[in-house]
C-alpha cells in the first residue's frame, strides 16, 4: 500500500495495518485529511489535517486502540458543519472558561460515544485532576508552563497516572484549536514519563507460595475470602481486575465469561474447571454482581484490593503488582507452548504486538535451561572423549 493511497478506512482495515522501517499514513476516502498514522514501532493514531491560517496543521484525535472509525467520523464531520471562524482575529471574541467548554461543545462532540469503561476513568481525570487545575481559566490562557507544572508535579506521586491524564487534557485541547478557541495545543509536545518495561511475572515457585498464603487466608478469615476469591479468579483467567470486581451474574454464562464491556469493548472469555468452581461457590443472592460491596449489595465492591498488600508480603513477592497476574497468565501459556496469536485472543488484545510485550521468560527460568543444556552436553561430550580415547590405545602384543 503506497504512502499516500486513499481507501476506505474502516475498523477491520485499520487492525489490519502493520508497522514498516519509517513512518507512514493512509488517508480516508470520505473525510478530506483524515488518516491513519502508522509508526514503525507498531504504534497507530488518527490524524487530521487543517487549515490554519493557510498552513497546514496536523491534529491528533487518538488511538485507533480506543477510538472507533464512526466515532472519529462523526467528529469530522460535526467539526465540518461548524465551519467554525478565525474568531482570534475578532477582538471582540471571549475564549470560553476550561470548564465550560468541557461540559459544552466537548462533552457534546466526544463524551457521549466514549464507551462506559473509558467514561469512568475520564470523569476520574477531569475530577480529580483537570478541573481543579484548570477550570476556572479561559482556554486561550492556559500556557505550556501551566501544563508542564501541573504534569511534573502529579508526575511526582503517580507517573503512569500522569501520563493517561495528560492524553485527555491533549485530547481536549485539539478540540479547542478546532474549535477555533486557540490557535496552539498548549499539551502538545511534552513528553510523557518513561515507564519500565512489563517483564515481571510469577515464576512457578512464587506461584505455589502465593496459593499457599491465599490457602491460610481463606481458612483463618472469612472477611477476607471475597478478595481471596478475586486474586485466583485474575490467575484463573488473566482477566483485568475491572472485569472480575465488577463482574455480574448476566454475564457468567456456563463455560463463559461473556463481558458487555472491557477495556477493549465486548468479549467473551473461555473457563476452565479452577474458574468455574471458584465462581460456582459465590453466594448468588440479590446482588446482580458476582463479588457486591460489602457495605450496599447493589453495588459492585471497590476496585482496590487492600489485603493484596498483605499478601504478597507473606508470599515475599512484594514487588508484584495485581496487574502481573495477567502477565503471569500469558508468560506461562507462552513458556507452555501455546502461539502469541491464541494467547492475544484470550487476553482481549485487539493488536498481537500488545501481546508480545507480556511473552517474556523470567531469567531463572532461562538460567535453568541453560543449566539443563550444558549438563545434557557435557554429558554427550564426555561419553564422545570417552570413547575416542579407547579407540586411540593400542591392544598391548602378548610375547610369545
Amino acid at each position: 500500500m503506497a504512502a499516500r493511497e486513499r481507501i476506505r478506512l474502516t475498523n477491520a482495515i485499520i487492525a489490519r495495518l502493520r508497522p514498516r522501517d519509517r513512518e507512514y499514513t493512509v488517508w480516508d476516502t470520505r473525510v478530506a485529511g483524515l488518516g491513519v498514522r502508522i509508526r514503525p514501532s507498531g504504534g497507530a493514531s488518527f490524524v487530521l489535517l487543517r487549515n490554519v491560517d493557510g498552513r497546514s496543521k496536523r491534529i491528533s484525535l487518538g488511538s485507533p486502540i480506543t477510538r472507533d472509525i464512526d466515532e472519529i467520523l462523526s467528529e469530522c464531520h460535526a467539526l465540518m458543519a461548524k465551519s467554525v471562524p478565525d474568531q482570534l482575529t475578532n477582538a471582540t471574541h471571549r475564549a470560553p472558561l476550561f470548564r465550560d467548554f468541557v461540559s459544552g461543545p466537548w462533552k457534546e462532540a466526544h463524551f457521549a460515544r466514549y464507551k462506559q469503561s473509558t467514561r469512568r476513568g475520564v470523569t476520574y481525570s477531569l475530577v480529580n485532576q483537570l478541573l481543579p487545575a484548570f477550570g476556572s481559566t479561559p482556554l486561550d490562557r492556559i500556557n505550556r508552563n501551566q501544563v508542564l507544572q501541573w504534569f511534573d508535579d502529579f508526575s511526582q506521586a503517580a507517573p503512569g497516572g500522569a501520563n493517561r491524564v495528560l492524553d485527555v487534557l491533549r485530547q481536549i485541547l485539539n478540540f479547542a484549536v478546532v474549535c477555533g478557541h486557540v490557535r496552539i495545543n498548549a499539551a502538545q509536545g511534552i513528553k510523557k514519563n518513561r515507564r519500565s518495561a512489563f517483564t515481571r511475572f510469577l515464576s512457578r515457585h512464587e506461584i505455589r507460595r502465593l496459593h499457599r498464603v491465599l490457602d491460610e487466608l481463606f481458612r483463618k478469615s472469612s472477611g477476607a475470602r471475597q478478595q481471596v476469591d478475586i486474586i485466583r479468579l485474575l490467575l484463573f483467567t488473566g482477566c483485568r481486575k475491572g472485569e472480575i470486581v465488577r463482574l455480574r451474574w448476566a454475564e457468567v454464562n456456563g463455560n463463559m465469561l461473556v463481558l458487555a464491556d472491557s477495556k477493549t469493548g465486548p468479549r467473551t472469555i473461555p473457563l476452565n474447571g479452577q474458574a468455574r468452581s471458584l465462581l460456582e461457590r459465590q453466594a448468588h443472592g440479590e446482588s446482580e454482581f458476582v463479588f457486591p460491596s460489602p457495605r450496599c449489595v447493589t453495588r459492585p465492591r471497590a476496585r482496590d484490593l487492600p489485603l493484596w498488600y498483605e499478601i504478597r508480603r507473606e508470599a515475599k513477592i512484594e514487588d508484584v503488582r495485581l496487574h502481573d497476574l495477567r502477565h503471569t497468565v500469558a508468560s506461562h501459556a507462552v513458556m507452555n507452548g501455546v502461539s502469541v496469536p491464541v494467547v492475544s485472543r484470550l487476553l482481549g488484545h485487539t493488536n498481537v504486538q500488545t501481546t508480545l510485550r507480556y511473552a517474556h521468560l523470567a531469567d531463572k527460568d532461562i538460567e535453568d535451561t541453560a543449566e539443563r543444556i550444558g549438563a545434557a552436553m557435557a554429558r554427550v561430550m564426555s561419553m564422545a572423549y570417552r570413547r575416542s580415547i579407547d579407540s586411540t590405545r593400542a591392544p598391548k602384543m602378548r610375547r610369545v
